[in-house]
């Protein structure tokens, strides 16, 4: 997400590119954050190791979708309001690839890549999360802070 966000500060929507402004400190952040903990698992134990190892193999299927466009996409990226995430995708591959390897870890080859979320096409495991996420609004209608 760094170089988008980057990009996205560059936004003709005002307020976008303040988002992103913000945004873009606070991803360069849990990049250098989370590569710190793959790295230090990867390298680490046995057992840390064989973690990193599943977790990959579990996630990577997931990634494919940060990379998808669909009609809204297009049409806010032709409008100037964002960009295309795609461009981005040889700089995320080398960034991963490159916290994995000093990490001694590899992705893991996909056959096929999960899809369907910017159709609305979710798991069940969406329903959970979404009530965890909703509780305070649910329990407290009108709230604010």
């Amino acid at each position: 997400m760094v170089p988008f966000w980057r990009e996205m500060e560059k936004s003709s929507d005002k307020t976008l590119a303040a988002i992103a402004a913000k945004a873009s400190k606070e991803v360069a952040y849990h990049l250098r954050h989370t590569s710190e903990w793959v790295i230090r698992l990867g390298d680490g134990t046995d057992e840390s190791r064989e973690r990193m190892v599943e977790a990959l193999e579990d996630m990577v299927i997931y990634t494919g979708e940060l990379f998808e466009k669909d009609a809204i996409a297009l049409a806010a990226v032709d409008a100037g309001y964002a960009v295309d995430a795609a461009a981005f995708q040889d700089e995320w591959n080398h960034t991963v690839n490159t916290v994995l390897k000093e990490a001694t870890l590899e992705l893991p080859e996909v056959g096929h890549m999960q899809s369907g979320g910017r159709t609305g096409r979710h798991s069940e495991h969406l329903g959970h999360i979404l009530s965890e996420l909703q509780y305070m609004q649910r329990a407290y209608p009108g709230m604010s802070w």
